[in-house]
């Protein structure tokens, strides 16, 4: 009975194609052939075969012959039946006779190939082509973002965790990519108007219309969406895929990482074209394979397909495919028409092992060009929020899809709204938000992190954290999030509180308060921050080297309000008092009072006035509430920030001034990697004591903490004036996919360097009574590590070692260090 279910699905799902084949490319002693080329003759319609020399393609129309080539191989043409032609196993000859173009096998030649030469016009032209033509466009723009179950099978569908459920299978369809089936779970459907300036360099998008079907309204899910809305042009060297860097196949560099073969020539919509099929040199790289037309005049793209290497160095995504076609207009002009991009989410990158699909296609069209807007026009939108957009009624998007929803897509309305009265899959699909946001979702009501529940420290011995967050969805106008924790050592209960609450939601003016009483490793960063709920790992690492008693019993109440004016611009003012004293009987953050220095005080008061500006140009989010979600962290971010203490008001204890600077750049170096450099400056005016004073950063974890110093213990140097500049560069495993043991682990590699100068003004020395000995890195202190990410999929290890300060009693001159993640 399964089987008969399992080919009954088969056989309805051949309805939506005339023209489907599968199978595997071998060569006379059965080896496979990867790479080959596999088409429905006279059809642009084909793809080549993976490494394992496997194919699967589908087409709309009817085709009667398949055509399956290699170079070094004579070429073979099958004849089909009507329908599906699965597991065909395609046996190809080597070649008798040399054409006048040199015959190619395996690595192609640099030299005496056409595909180059076609391959260098295609630079000249590409800034000459497609939109770049004009000096301003305009077009009409429909986005469709889908989530599939996929790798459907008679076994999993009949398995005792759908019990109840059987009824969302009669919406089973298959991938005309790869031949698995699949099983839509959530669509997000978009209208929109774009707009560009190719004089000033400007580009707008304006949403119309957009709605959500399905389980999407959680982080869980918008963590993994947020991945599919890369922007990526063909034309460029590098297209970024999940934090990754692809090699393109239209790129200056791809000479180095591709073979290129020039394979056949046609007509295509009356336009002469050649195809170049291209595939990657070496294993384990962020390469692509695939094939593209190219017109023989203009030397633009009519269609193009990427597929990612099923060896590249990516983890939990099993396969990623884009193809692009072109309309030409006016004979001359190519415009993009249509893009398709699909992800393979899997914890496994065999055939057989199940995922998620996650894909996206844009159809354009109505485009009109040379219509000039003024400047102001194209001033980004800081938060868009229009309740309009996103309630129209179905009749709008019968008119305004640019292509129609599959018998499928359409039944997943119905299905989900049976789906979401269904307990068991409610618990699935709770599961999976769990592990992506981190919180467990009740009602309105969120609790957690989870991740941050238990702790350890000296003072607080083992801690027992508990929290929660109001959440309706991910376009909240406020939010209120607390905690409460207790140590069992120190026996105290600990606890923090804000709420935040969006005024206007143009301009993102957003107020908050909050007040938390904690214990808290100070000194774990130089750019300081007062960020209510904010608290290091440092505080409560469950494993640390040496003693981490130098904790503070803090008390922070804080009022504040920012505001984006322009687009990824955020002011920020706040009002903070603050009462510090030590939490531990063997640290101290004592001073002197008066000028005799004989009154002694051991706790401090402190109200604070605070400004900042936040410039972080190219970050990317997704959502319009008062909490936004980053798509990802490559983006440069300039910090400046002023504060002024005010002795007197609330029995404060000091004035003073605190400058603070802070420069974060990323930088993809030419196909090896991404550079990240970090500056941070700063300076404190007028006196303070330690528990005010600039501490440099320390780890005494086992763990790496970002824009820390590994080799130094906490208190190790203070400083009131500072300088600080750290290299980390990671190759993503370039170096190791050159060599062949290494090549299978997948692993990446990184280096870093890392230094700081620093003084203490001789006031600060001089009310200094906590025992502790200012030490400033006046001599310039450095360390340098190098690291393995990328073990198991999950841990990245780093050995550190210290580059000066080695006669510093105590000085750690070697460390290492871990962490864990999920990356992709």
């Amino acid at each position: 009975m399964k089987n008969i279910l399992f080919f009954f699905l088969l056989f309805t799902t051949t309805l939506f194609a005339q023209s489907k084949v599968g199978g595997k490319v071998v060569d006379e002693f059965n080896e496979p052939i990867a790479f080959a080329n596999v088409f429905f003759k006279n059809s642009i319609e084909g793809v080549i075969t993976d490494e394992n020399g496997n194919f699967y393609f589908e087409a709309k129309k009817d085709y009667e012959i398949l055509v399956v080539s290699f170079v070094g191989f004579e070429t073979k043409e099958i004849k089909l039946k009507p329908g599906l032609n699965k597991n065909l196993l395609v046996k190809l000859s080597e070649g008798t006779t040399l054409k006048e173009v040199v015959v190619y096998t395996g690595k192609t030649s640099k030299k005496n190939n056409p595909a180059l030469d076609i391959l260098r016009k295609i630079w000249e032209r590409k800034r000459k082509n497609g939109l770049h033509m004009f000096k301003q466009y305009k077009y009409d723009k429909y986005e469709k973002v889908e989530f599939d179950m996929n790798t459907l099978d008679s076994a999993f569908m009949n398995s005792k965790i759908f019990k109840g459920m059987e009824f969302i299978f009669d919406n089973v369809d298959t991938s005309r990519i790869t031949g698995k089936t699949y099983l839509p779970i959530f669509i997000n459907e978009s209208v929109s108007e774009v707009y560009g300036d190719n004089v000033i360099k400007k580009e707008k998008e304006i949403l119309k219309a957009t709605k959500n079907s399905g389980f999407g309204n959680g982080d869980g899910v918008n963590t993994f969406i947020k991945d599919l809305y890369a922007n990526y042009d063909i034309y460029d060297n590098y297209l970024k895929f999940f934090d990754k860097d692809f090699v393109s196949p239209l790129s200056r560099t791809g000479i180095n990482v591709y073979n290129y073969v020039l394979n056949d020539s046609s007509f295509i919509d009356n336009k002469w074209c050649y195809h170049i099929v291209y595939y990657p040199r070496r294993k384990n790289e962020l390469t692509f394979k695939g094939s593209f037309w190219v017109n023989d005049s203009t030397w633009a793209i009519k269609k193009i397909n990427l597929e990612a290497s099923k060896s590249a160095n990516i983890n939990w995504v099993k396969e990623i495919y884009i193809e692009q076609e072109f309309d030409v207009l006016n004979d001359s002009v190519f415009l993009l028409k249509r893009d398709h991009m699909m992800s393979d989410f899997s914890f496994s990158k065999k055939e057989e092992s199940k995922g998620v699909y996650g894909k996206r296609t844009t159809v354009v069209k109505n485009h009109e060009f040379d219509i000039p807007k003024e400047d102001k026009f194209y001033k980004e939108e800081v938060n868009f929020y229009d309740n309009s957009v996103f309630n129209k009624p179905e009749e709008y998007w019968q008119e305004n899809r640019f292509e129609e929803l599959n018998e499928n897509e359409s039944g997943i309305y119905k299905m989900l709204d049976t789906l979401e009265t269904v307990p068991r899959f409610k618990r699935i699909y709770n599961l999976a938000t769990i592990l992506g946001s981190g919180y467990i979702q009740y009602g309105n009501f969120d609790f957690g992190p989870i991740f941050s529940t238990f702790g350890y420290n000296d003072v607080e011995g083992q801690r027992l954290r508990i929290g929660g967050r109001t959440y309706f969805g991910p376009n909240d106008k406020w939010r209120i999030q607390g905690y409460t924790a207790y140590g069992f050592k120190d026996n105290k209960f600990k606890y923090g509180i804000s709420a935040k609450w969006m005024v206007n939601t143009k301009n993102r003016l957003i107020l908050s308060i909050g007040n938390r009483r904690d214990v808290e490793q100070m000194g774990v960063s130089l750019t300081t921050s007062n960020d209510v709920l904010g608290r290091s790992f440092a505080s409560s690492s469950f494993f640390a080297s040496g003693v981490n008693d130098k904790l503070t019993s803090i008390n922070l109440t804080n009022i504040g309000a920012e505001i984006e004016f322009v687009k990824n611009v955020t002011f920020k003012t706040n009002l903070s008092y603050r009462t510090l004293v030590s939490a531990s009987n063997t640290f101290s953050l004592d001073y002197y009072t008066d000028d005799l220095l004989t009154n002694i005080k051991s706790d401090v008061k402190q109200s604070e006035v605070n400004l900042q500006l936040d410039y972080t140009p190219g970050r990317k989010t997704v959502g319009y509430g008062v909490d936004r979600l980053e798509v990802d962290n490559n983006y440069a971010r300039v910090f400046l920030s002023y504060s002024q203490g005010f002795k007197g008001v609330l029995d404060s204890d000091f004035d003073y001034q605190k400058l603070q600077f802070y420069y974060r750049q990323p930088v993809l170096v030419g196909g090896f990697g991404r550079l990240f450099t970090t500056f941070e400056t700063g300076k404190i005016f007028n006196e303070v004591p330690l528990g005010l004073m600039g501490v440099v950063p320390g780890n005494q974890s086992y763990f790496i903490i970002e824009n820390t110093y590994n080799l130094l213990d906490w208190y190790e140097f203070v400083a009131d004036e500072y300088a600080s500049l750290h290299f980390e560069h990671h190759f993503n495993g370039k170096l190791f996919s050159r060599i062949p043991y290494f090549r299978k682990l997948n692993l990446r590699e990184i280096i870093g360097i890392k230094g700081v100068y620093g003084r203490v003004s001789d006031e600060n020395r001089l009310i200094n009574a906590s025992g502790l000995n200012y030490v400033a890195p006046e001599d310039l202190y450095w360390e340098y590590h190098a690291g393995i990410g990328n073990i198991f999929k999950v841990l990245r290890i780093d050995f550190a070692w210290r580059g000066s300060y080695l006669d510093m009693p105590n000085a750690n001159k070697f460390a290492v260090k871990a962490s864990f993640g999920f990356y992709f």
